[in-house]
This record gives C-alpha cells, sequence and structure tokens, in this order.
C-alpha cells in the first residue's frame, strides 16, 4: 500500500531542489528517447515546435547579452541544441519511412506546413531553399563563426600572462585587494575557456549542415525505395510524397539551424560594452546626421534616373531626410542641455560616483596662492613676470646650494584678498605678503638721501623695507639712492628667502636619487657601486639634509661621496658620517660664514660647562636638566646680543663631541646661530674669542 505521506514528503523536497539541475538530464533523456523510441505524429509536432522556440531564445539572448561573458553556457547550449536537432532528423526520419505512404500529413503537421506553405508545395523549389539554407549557414555563418572564435581564442591565450601579470602588478602595488585580484583572474581564465568552447561548438554546427543535406538525400531515395517496393506507390505520387515530406522535415531542422548559428555569430563578433548589439548597430549605425543626409542624396539622385522604381526611391530619400532632420535637432538639443546644465551634471556625478586614486590631491612641494588682482602678474606675454623671476631664483639656489629645488606651483586664490599672496611649502604656510601689481618697489639700501612721499613696507620675514611707488617716480626715487625693482621681484625675493631658510625640507628622496643621477653622469667613477653596496640611499639622503639643515651647500659632492665611502664601513651612523663630512668641507664651511674676515671671532665655551656636557653624552644622556637648560639658553641669547653690538658672526665653538648635540639643541631657540666644532677650524690661524658661554 502507498505510503501518501512519504510521497509528500519526497514532492516536497523535489520543490526545495533547483530545477534547473535535472534539466540537462532530461534534456540528454529526451534526445535518448527520440533516437530511439518511435514518436507520434503529434509528439513530433510538439518538439518541432520547442525546437524552434529554443533557438528564437537563443538568438534573443545573445542579441541582449552586453558583456561576452554573460553567455558563457552558450557552447554547451549549442552542443544540446545540435544534438536535438539531430535526434528530431532521426525521429522524423523513421516516421517519415513508416507512414510517408498515407500522404503529406502523415509526419504531422509541422513538417506539412513546411513543406506545402513555406514552398508552395513544390518540391523543386523546396529542394532549392533548403539548398540555399544550408549554403548559408554552412558556407556564410559557420565558417565566419568558427573563424573568429579560432582566432578570438588564440588572441585570448596569447593575452593571458601579459593580463596575470598587470594583475600582479596591481596587487603588489596596493590598487587593488586580493578579492579582487582572485574575481579577475577567474574572469581571464573564463574567457580563455569560452573561446576555446567556441571554438570547438562551433565545429558542431558545421557537421549539423554537412548532416542535414546527407539526411535529405536519404530521406529521398529511402522513400521512394519504401514507396515503390513496399507499398507500390506510382513513381510520380512516391517523388511527391517523400520529397514533399523531406524538405519539410529539411526547413523545419534547417530554420532553427540558421537562427543558433547567426546567435553564434552574434556572440563571437561582439564587441564588450554597455549595450547590447541592437542598441550598439541603433546607436553606432544612426547617430550621424550628416550621414544620413547625404545618403538620402544619392538615394534621391538614383531615383530620379529614367527606369529605375522611381517611387520607392524617393520614398526611401524622403524617409532619410526626415530622420536626418530629427537626428540634428535631437543632437542640438542634447548640445544645449549639456552646455546649460553642465555644473548640475557635474555635481550630481561628482556625488554618486566611487571614490577612486584620481581623487587625491597630492600636496604641492612648493606652492605660491595669489589674489584675483595678482592675475596679471603671472601673464607670460609680459617681461619680468614672476614666472620668470622664480625660474630666476630655482636656478640661483641650485648653483649655490647643489640642487634643484622643486618646481613652483602658483594657484589663484578667489578667498584671498586681492592683493595678498601665501607662500607654502608642503602644504604648510610659512610666509605671506602683500602686494600691488601696478607698483613698483623703492628698496632702502641705506645709501638713501632723502625719504619718499609714498606708503611704506617693511616685510618682517626677510628684512625688506622700502616704498610702493608708481612707475612715473622711478627715476626720482633712483636718484634719491633706492633701488626700484618690479613688483613680482618682491614675491620672488620672498620665496628665495623662505625656501632657503627650509631648503632641508624640500631635499627628499626623490632629489636624492636625481641629485645623484646627474653626478653619475659627471662622475661614473665617484659613484660607481656606493649606492647600496656602500651605503644605502636612506643613509646619504640623511646626510646630505643634515647639511642642509645647516646651510652648508652640497655643491662639493666629489668630497661628500669620497668622504663617505672612506668611513661607511666603519660607521653607519647618518649624524657620525655628517660630521666627518663637516670636517672634510671645513674650509667651504669657513669661507661661507666668516667671508675674507682675517680674525675669526666666535662665542667660547666655558670648560667646566663643556664637561658637563660631555659627561652627559658619555653616560648616555642625550638631554640636559630643566635649570641647566633654561641657564644656558639665557647666557646663549647674553652671548649672541654681545656678537651683535660688535658686528661679529653669530658663532658658538665647541669641542668636536658636542657640535652636533648642541647644534640640535639651540636651533629651535637660535636658528642664526651656527655650532662649529675645533675641528672644522684647524686651518684657521687667527681666532679670537669674544665671550664665553658659561653656566
Amino acid at each position: 500500500m502507498i505510503n501518501f505521506s512519504t510521497f509528500f514528503r519526497i514532492l516536497k523536497n523535489l520543490k526545495s531542489i533547483q530545477w534547473q539541475i535535472l534539466s540537462g538530464p532530461i534534456l540528454i533523456l529526451m534526445i535518448l528517447s527520440m533516437m530511439v523510441l518511435p514518436l507520434a505524429p503529434f509528439v513530433l509536432d510538439i518538439f518541432f515546435t520547442f525546437n524552434i522556440s529554443l533557438s528564437i531564445i537563443i538568438l534573443l539572448v545573445s542579441m541582449f547579452t552586453r558583456q561576452t561573458l554573460d553567455f558563457t553556457a552558450f557552447p554547451t547550449i549549442l552542443l544540446f541544441s545540435t544534438l536535438l536537432r539531430l535526434a528530431l532528423n532521426v525521429a522524423s526520419t523513421r516516421v517519415i519511412f513508416l507512414k510517408g505512404h498515407e500522404g503529406a500529413n502523415s509526419a504531422g503537421k509541422v513538417i506539412e506546413s513546411f513543406g506545402h506553405f513555406l514552398v508552395g508545395g513544390n518540391f523543386a523549389i523546396g529542394i532549392v531553399v533548403f539548398i540555399i539554407l544550408v549554403i548559408i549557414n554552412f558556407i556564410v555563418i559557420t565558417k565566419g563563426a568558427s573563424r573568429i572564435a579560432e582566432v578570438g581564442a588564440r588572441f585570448i591565450l596569447d593575452a593571458m600572462p601579459g593580463k596575470q601579470m598587470a594583475i600582479d602588478a596591481d596587487l603588489n602595488a596596493g590598487l587593488i585587494g586580493e578579492e579582487k585580484a582572485k574575481k579577475r583572474r577567474i574572469k581571464i581564465t573564463q574567457e580563455a575557456d569560452f573561446y576555446g568552447s567556441m571554438d570547438g561548438a562551433s565545429k558542431f554546427v558545421r557537421g549539423d549542415a554537412i548532416a542535414g543535406i546527407l539526411i535529405m538525400v536519404i530521406n529521398i531515395f529511402g522513400g521512394l525505395i519504401i514507396g515503390l517496393i513496399q507499398h507500390n506507390m506510382l513513381l510520380s505520387k512516391a517523388i511527391e510524397v517523400y520529397t514533399l515530406l523531406t524538405i519539410g522535415d529539411g526547413l523545419v531542422a534547417q530554420i532553427p539551424a540558421l537562427v543558433i548559428s547567426t546567435a553564434a555569430g552574434v556572440i563571437v563578433t561582439r564587441v564588450s560594452s554597455n549595450q547590447n548589439v541592437g542598441e550598439q548597430m541603433v546607436s553606432q549605425l544612426f547617430y550621424n546626421p550628416q550621414v544620413i543626409l547625404l545618403s538620402a542624396i544619392v538615394l534621391g539622385v538614383l531615383g530620379l534616373v529614367p527606369g529605375m522604381p522611381n517611387i520607392i526611391f524617393l520614398i526611401f530619400t524622403i524617409i532619410l531626410l526626415i530622420l536626418s532632420w530629427w537626428l540634428y535637432e535631437k543632437q542640438y538639443m542634447l548640445e544645449n542641455n549639456f552646455l546649460t546644465s553642465n555644473k548640475k551634471y557635474k555635481l550630481i556625478h561628482n556625488s554618486i560616483s566611487e571614490a577612486s586614486w584620481k581623487d587625491v590631491k597630492l600636496e604641492d612641494p612648493i606652492r605660491i596662492e595669489i589674489g584675483y588682482k595678482l592675475t596679471p602678474i603671472i601673464d607670460i606675454n609680459k617681461t619680468n613676470n614672476l614666472l620668470d623671476r622664480i625660474r630666476v631664483v630655482r636656478k640661483k639656489i641650485a648653483q649655490e646650494i647643489g640642487f634643484l629645488p622643486p618646481l613652483v606651483h602658483i594657484q589663484n586664490n578667489m578667498n584671498l584678498s586681492g592683493n595678498i599672496y601665501r607662500i607654502f611649502i608642503k602644504g604648510v604656510e610659512v610666509g605671506q605678503g602683500e602686494c600691488f601689481y601696478d607698483l613698483h618697489v623703492a628698496i632702502t639700501s641705506g645709501r638713501e638721501t632723502a625719504s619718499l612721499s609714498f606708503e611704506k613696507i617693511y616685510q618682517t620675514d626677510f628684512g625688506l623695507s622700502g616704498y610702493w611707488i608708481h612707475e612715473k617716480f622711478k627715476n626720482e626715487a633712483q636718484k634719491k639712492g633706492y633701488s626700484v625693482v618690479e613688483s613680482s621681484m618682491l614675491i620672488a625675493t620672498h620665496l628665495d628667502f623662505l625656501i632657503s631658510n627650509h631648503i632641508n625640507e624640500l631635499f627628499g628622496r626623490q632629489e636624492a636619487q636625481q641629485l645623484l643621477d646627474y653626478v653619475s653622469t659627471e662622475m661614473p667613477k665617484l659613484t660607481e657601486n656606493l649606492i647600496p653596496n656602500i651605503i644605502s640611499l636612506t643613509t646619504l639622503h640623511r646626510v646630505l639634509k643634515n647639511l642642509l639643515l645647516e646651510n652648508i651647500p652640497i655643491r662639493d659632492m666629489r668630497t661628500i661621496l669620497e668622504t663617505i665611502s672612506e668611513h661607511a664601513d666603519v660607521q653607519k651612523d647618518p649624524n657620525e658620517l655628517t660630521s666627518l663630512v663637516r670636517i672634510a668641507l671645513r674650509k667651504i664651511i669657513i669661507q661661507k660664514v666668516f667671508n675674507t674676515n682675517n680674525v675669526i671671532e666666535m662665542i667660547g665655551l666655558d670648560l667646566n660647562l663643556e664637561q658637563l656636557l660631555l659627561s652627559n653624552i658619555k653616560s648616555g644622556l642625550n638631554n640636559i636638566e630643566p635649570t641647566l637648560s633654561e641657564n644656558i639658553l639665557i647666557k646663549t641669547k647674553e652671548a649672541i646680543k654681545k656678537q651683535i653690538l660688535i658686528n661679529a658672526p653669530i658663532v658658538l665653538l665647541v669641542s668636536h663631541p658636542l657640535r652636533n648635540f648642541l647644534s640640535q639643541f639651540l636651533r629651535p631657540s637660535f636658528p642664526e646661530l651656527i655650532v662649529l666644532s675645533q675641528l672644522e677650524i684647524t686651518d684657521v690661524k687667527k681666532i679670537k674669542i669674544t665671550n664665553i658661554l658659561g653656566s
């Protein structure tokens, strides 16, 4: 007895199973059944109709596919559809041979309709139509699709290593994550598998076309033999019945085959985009009104030729003219809408678009922001514009310091007051001022004979003072001893001062590498095997940066690199290497600090304080007690005032082990103070200690 609870439970479990899993086995069983079991004409009609429907669905899916990989199941579907048609041919051949003598409707309504309605009941016409369909399918569509699939598979396989390397490069650079890299690798593999499968699957279609011709010949001759010998039919009657049935059967199979072959051609010939095939064809074929207009003119001229079908040609000419006008109006409206609402669309796009690396704005090493009234100061068509002045400043620094500073970017800031400018280094404002484009600057130099009745200026940042004057008073100011320059010179001088004071911040690893590359071209033996065998680029950069921090030029790269190469094996600390390089550059340092003075006047260090600081350093203490620290700062300030009173250089002389320590300690409070080591003045004969820095 049937257990109904178990039966309903099985049905419930079947509902939970995805029916897509069973579709493949069911289709295989259907194909095998059609090949083995005899089918009634009504069942044959159902399967023929299903085959036609399936081919139409496949074609439409291929037409609406936007990306090639959206229809990766196509090669497998192509195989199953080909097997289905061949199985139908076997089943229909069986029915035709068994019941063909009963009449044209013995193999079902579908075959009868295709045999009578489509070819008018004339078997000669049917044979010709069938052969033409087979030729179109076999020679044109299938052959072209096969070739494209073959070439596509070859190109995809050839491009795979490059694509894989690109993914690995993006992954190593941090542009994509591991998950996205995995998806991209899977996509590349799927592309290769798809085109490889299409190359093989297209051979099924070609074989199907050949099989269709052979089946037609076998059906005609086999039917004639059966009709004449077994059923004693007249020759004319047998030829009419079996030929029409065979032609109807062939057309029923070849039309879906032609449709699916077209779908295969669409899949392999399409270019992946965000549009389906129909959208691509319409948008790219009927988008240019000029092309449509010229086509209408050519067609209209042909329509006026005597003997041509004038009415039809002129009708199409009118249609093309209307289409051209409509496209022009549509294009004109789109352009107007774009121009009038460009800003709105841009804001909407920015609000919904995904963030990318293009949204990251890297900070400029040096930037000048100017008010709107100073915009003419950067006009390249005018002489002595700000851009020319900045070029001069960069060349001057490159010649004096020994490396080329970064480019200066100028930006118009509408939020600034009209005549204000601001200077930034690595995004930090380091100076600002006021400049008047239409005025000149009369700079005081100490040799002036009289003051000027104009607005006085004083730039505390770099000690420039003078007057803003009109150009017509330029000669008068010069006669009174003033140096008169254009307004752009004020900004350039300010920029020169700020770059010189922040030169160490502008010397990065990139500049260090560029400097090393330049030295390598000038003195290749000097840099041979230097980086990274002897010293790393990081250490070299640190040494050069330490020198620039204390305003020591790095033009003598020969001495610097030779000193580093000599001591780098035993000394790896950048600060200690800097001290050794300073000793090697002592003549340059003394010349820069004391110029041509015969007697070097410096501040000395009290012996007791020196011993105390040395003991701190030897014990590993790199700091000073708060009370002592405050006392040293007070005494240093007093010593600097005394140096200024006697017009002597602001220089502190200490023992070599203390130089780096005291320089770092005093520099934040007294950036103008230069700390020298006793080893850095060994070649100096006349030294005068003007005052002692004591505890």
